[in-house]
């Protein structure tokens, strides 16, 4: 599959028409797997398979991984946005106070965080507004975050090749930017104006980070707009044409369920449950061995359990999705819902109880 010239119906169709015994080949298959067998593992037909799934995805990950979970925590800058996108609490058009962080309460929420957690990954978040948060402000929380952290990811709007390499070189260590469906048709129904309105710019980026060499890219799609097993398939060939071309770059991916947010209400059309995201999941591990997963707190706390052993690989805890939310401010500015509360040392000692440990430095699978 080319994923420079997908056509969404023909991979609909594909997905929906294997069969148990394109499953079992997928799952017997001793080298590579292709985009092919990871359509089989994410299709109906693959339902009946979830025992032996979660299986090799354990093992595959615990070859690669170990035993451990790596932890994270968002520090939300901004929910000033200059789009409309319909399922986001940030949308231009919602009737929130709208703020900026400054040097000071950066450093007040830096201090908040430092005082729920021993993290060291931060991921700087912003809604997209190039204007009064643009590349200058991002090098700027860059370079106020740095020394309290050993690893700084961002999840802005989409950049430029030249303004990527600025960040990496001022201490950048990944990118997370979700093309959210992948579904060209549709797209433009869900973001009807902003700079997120253009499909291509948002789905280039990932090209221009891999020429500015950026250490780690993040991809994923918002489970709710769209078929989501066609879209995580596309999102399957996107990967396998990002690690062909940009080698040397490490690969994340995301698989964030719609949440309640703020403003009017945007009612997903596809609802997905735990056991397809489960499916999803393992799917991904058996497809990418490398790849590394993040489970949010956008999922119930009971499911991010019960996930911590079977694949995934990253978690945040703690989690305000409100710019300020730390320590500076406390009304309700959030982007979407909170669904695992539990504090940090709650979400730890789950992990602990099931003999895994958290990594506080980044992966270097180089040495597995």
């Amino acid at each position: 599959m080319d994923f420079k010239d997908y056509d969404w119906d023909s991979i609909k169709s594909r997905v929906y028409a294997k069969t148990a015994q394109d499953v079992e080949c997928a799952l017997h298959k001793s080298g590579f797997l292709t985009v092919d067998d990871f359509m089989a593992l994410v299709s109906p037909a693959a339902s009946r398979y979830i025992e032996p799934m979660a299986a090799l995805s354990r093992r595959y990950t615990q070859q690669r991984f170990g035993k451990t979970i790596q932890f994270y925590v968002p520090l939300y800058l901004t929910n000033s946005c200059v789009n409309h996108c319909v399922y986001c609490g940030f949308n231009r058009n919602n009737d929130i106070r709208r703020i900026i962080l400054t040097d000071e309460q950066i450093r007040r929420e830096i201090e908040g965080i430092k005082q729920i957690g021993d993290f060291r990954h931060i991921l700087l978040v912003t809604g997209e507004n190039p204007r009064d948060a643009g590349v200058d402000y991002l090098e700027n929380a860059i370079r106020l975050v740095r020394p309290f952290f050993q690893s700084i990811s961002i999840e802005v709007q989409p950049l430029k090749t030249d303004e990527y390499r600025r960040l990496t070189e001022s201490g950048l260590n990944a990118v997370y930017c979700y093309q959210e469906t992948y579904n060209r048709a549709n797209y433009k129904r869900y973001h009807p104006k902003g700079m997120k309105s253009k499909f291509d710019w948002r789905l280039d980026a990932f090209d221009r980070m891999g020429q500015a060499g950026v250490h780690k890219t993040g991809l994923g799609v918002l489970i709710g707009l769209e078929d989501w097993r066609t879209d995580v398939a596309v999102m399957a060939a996107h990967l396998a044409y990002l690690k062909r071309t940009y080698w040397q770059t490490k690969y994340s991916i995301s698989f964030p369920r719609m949440r309640p947010h703020e403003g009017e209400v945007f009612q997903p059309n596809v609802v997905m449950s735990d056991r397809e995201l489960a499916q999803l999941i393992f799917a991904f591990r058996i497809f990418d061995h490398d790849v590394e997963m993040t489970l949010s707190t956008r999922e119930a706390a009971a499911f991010r359990d019960n996930m911590t052993t079977l694949g995934i690989t990253s978690l945040s805890a703690g989690s305000k999705t409100d710019p300020g939310g730390y320590a500076v401010f406390k009304q309700e500015l959030e982007q979407f819902a909170v669904n695992d509360d539990r504090s940090p040392a709650a979400v730890l000692a789950a992990v602990r109880s099931q003999g895994y440990e958290v990594v506080w430095k980044d992966w270097d699978l180089s040495l597995q």
